[in-house]
């Protein structure tokens, strides 16, 4: 990037800075006769399956509308949840782009494996797998995020937390079109009408940008990823005021090209500049719902299927000799497919007693396909089912009591490798008043193994038939307060998992093997969010934490991840203009091998500005500005190093017709 352009952003970014430390003496004011009223708060239904305010939810709960998605400039559900306070964003590079199953992931607490992705309530995680950046933010209506486990609820993968993305029903009739640097271009269409509504929308990325630099037996190599795209068709559908349809194609493509940099072995037939391999990943996902609800009974019946595929030439081994024969080509391809019904009733047993109870059960297929790299099919399927309930009591007006158990098992998997589980939970909240709660949280958690974990999603991957069950324990205590224009939330929280199942490398034979490690963090967790009718309104977040695990190789407790994160944001309305200035910093961050001590990365900080003008009802015109500080900042979490992409910005035109 250009000097001057980056002086550009960075005093731009000092100027709103300054209207932020300006602004918070006037926002402090506004509490005042003119904003007395009481402040009820966003409803969250995922955290209890049950419609409750925000702050008499005993969880620690986020809530992003699609107001404040908009507000901000999220293109993708990844995005809108990258800077949210004790979430850590996890990326292969810019526009969100994944390497086949290496996907951009949201880590909860520190808890890489244990986030449940949901769509309207169903899951939609394919061997535990997701892709966040392929949901356009279009299509959102609100997104729920339950941080502490949620496996008594929702089963297994619930570990860290669960992520609801709820769609929408309504849908404004527009037209989008935008361009960016660095070859970008977005195209979105939005139309609806009595309770229909479709959404397409277009993402590509299109000129190289390198995103990590890897050592070798030779010496180094670089990798460029370019031709980022993503696709997504969307269809919903109100058939009765109960009954909702939505339907969901998501495809996703990315090229990464790797070039030799440096070569200091006299053996090697590599020379600098030389393609040492390409790598073209694309992904393509069919979400298929139809779902129930009334006063009493909630139901959804859910299809997925998806395949993922990978290929291309291999033109030089680890060493530095040149390939031959079928070295030469790389490639492999999985489909997976997910079907099931989840059906729940909610009984009112008395005036301060209510149960909710239910059962869910799932078939599960993983396929590996013919490739290049995959010497033969193989098919593996099992059962899962559940029945939960839980019990809420209410002993007077201050004091709720909230029990859980849920009972998994799974039937019909290969050599009978099958697994159960008994989880329980206890919750208890305590109203100090209308404005202010406080609450305790003990929840067991579980992840049972996925097919390709157990074994191998291709031939660099070693089977592990015999993974243990991943088990933990989450405990909490919070308090939440939401007064006048002011939302206030604080918790403390202690995780304990047995038989972490974490992936480990073996470089010397190129391959990984997934075996069980013993996990653990303990943090606390403060955040405010203050919304004015005056021009600002402000957001910001204090997360630190301590997550360490330890593994047999090891044999002692090792750092993983961040141990502080930054979040804040601020919003400006003006007339006819919007802006927002967004960040969240992560500190003493470290990157773990699997077989070797941690060693300290440097932080990231993930910026965004985004500005809209809105010259009449049927206009808008948006900028936004990713990474504004231009920083080259590690964006993994793993021992692999990969970079987010400089400065970028994105203008998009909307009419409304």
């Amino acid at each position: 990037m250009r000097k001057d352009t980056k002086t550009l952003t960075k005093q731009v970014t000092l100027g709103l800075t300054a209207m932020l430390v300006a602004g918070s003496f006037s926002l402090t004011e506004a509490a005042d006769s003119r904003t007395v009223e009481q402040n009820l708060g966003d409803v969250v239904v995922t955290a209890t399956r049950s419609h409750k305010r925000e702050v008499e939810t005993p969880a620690a709960t986020e809530v992003i509308t699609a107001q404040e998605i908009k507000e901000t400039g999220a293109k993708n559900a990844s995005e809108a949840l990258s800077m949210l306070d004790g979430l850590a964003y996890g990326a292969f590079g810019h526009n969100g782009a994944a390497m086949g199953t290496m996907s951009n992931e949201i880590n909860i607490r520190g808890v890489d494996n244990g986030t449940l992705l949901l769509v309207n309530g169903n899951p939609i995680s394919w061997r535990g797998k997701y892709d966040l950046s392929a949901i356009p933010a279009d299509t959102i209506e609100r997104i729920e995020v339950v941080k502490g486990t949620g496996s008594v609820l929702y089963g297994s993968e619930a570990m860290a937390g669960v992520i609801n993305i709820i769609t929408r029903k309504k849908a404004a009739n527009t037209v989008t079109a935008g361009i960016g640097n660095s070859g970008q271009h977005h195209y979105a269409f939005n139309a609806g009408g009595e309770g229909l509504v479709i959404n397409y929308d277009f993402n590509e990325w299109k000129h190289g940008v390198d995103v990590s630099q890897s050592a070798t037996n030779f010496g180094q190599t670089r990798t460029n990823l370019n031709h980022v795209k993503k696709q997504a068709i969307n269809v919903g559908y109100s058939l009765t005021k109960n009954l909702d349809f939505f339907y969901g194609y998501h495809e996703t493509e990315a090229r990464y090209d790797r070039y030799v940099t440096e070569v200091t072995s006299a053996a090697a037939a590599a020379q600098v500049g030389d393609l040492f391999n390409s790598r073209k990943y694309e992904t393509k996902r069919h979400l298929t719902q139809m779902n129930y609800h009334d006063k009493n009974w909630k139901a959804g019946l859910y299809f997925n299927n998806g395949t993922v595929s990978s290929n291309g030439p291999t033109n030089f081994s680890s060493a530095g000799r040149t390939t031959t024969g079928t070295g030469t080509s790389y490639g492999t391809r999985e489909k997976n497919i997910t079907y099931g019904l989840d059906v729940q009733r909610r009984w009112k047993l008395s005036p301060r007693r209510n149960l909710i109870s239910g059962l869910s059960l799932q078939r599960e297929n993983y396929q590996k396909l013919y490739a290049h790299s995959t010497n033969k099919a193989e098919d593996y399927s099992r059962n899962n089912w559940a029945a939960f309930m839980q019990l809420e009591q209410k002993f007077d007006a201050k004091n709720t009591g909230i029990f859980g158990a849920r009972q998994t098992w799974t039937t019909g998997a290969w050599r009978d490798q099958n697994y159960h589980n008994f989880s329980v939970s206890g919750q208890w909240l305590h109203k100090m008043d209308q404005a202010n709660n406080l609450y305790v949280s003990v929840a067991q958690s579980f992840i049972m193994p996925t097919f390709s974990q157990m074994y191998g999603a291709s031939d660099a991957g070693v089977p592990n038939p015999s993974l243990k069950p991943q088990k933990g324990i989450n405990y909490e205590t919070g308090w939440k307060q939401n007064h006048h224009n002011h939302q206030w939330k604080a918790a403390i929280f202690h995780i304990d998992i047995r038989d972490n199942i974490s992936a480990t490398w073996n470089a010397a034979r190129s391959q990984y093997t997934y075996n069980n490690e013993d996990f653990r963090n303990t943090g606390v967790e403060l955040s405010c969010n203050i919304k004015s009718r005056k021009p600002l309104s402000f957001h910001w977040g204090i997360t630190w934490q301590n997550p360490v695990s330890k593994s047999e190789k090891k044999g002692y407790w090792d750092r993983k991840f961040g141990k502080l994160q930054l979040t804040g944001g601020v919003t400006c309305k003006v007339g006819k203009l919007k802006s927002n200035l967004s960040g969240s910093y992560l500190c003493n961050r470290v990157q773990t091998p699997s077989a070797e001590h941690s060693f300290s990365a440097k932080p990231y900080f993930l910026t965004s500005w985004h500005t809209s003008y809105q010259p009449d009802a049927a206009q808008e015109i948006t900028l936004t500005i990713n990474n504004v500080l231009d920083r080259h900042d590690v964006i993994s979490h793993s021992s692999s190093t990969y970079y987010g992409a400089p400065a970028s910005y994105m203008l998009n035109y909307t009419y409304k017709f």
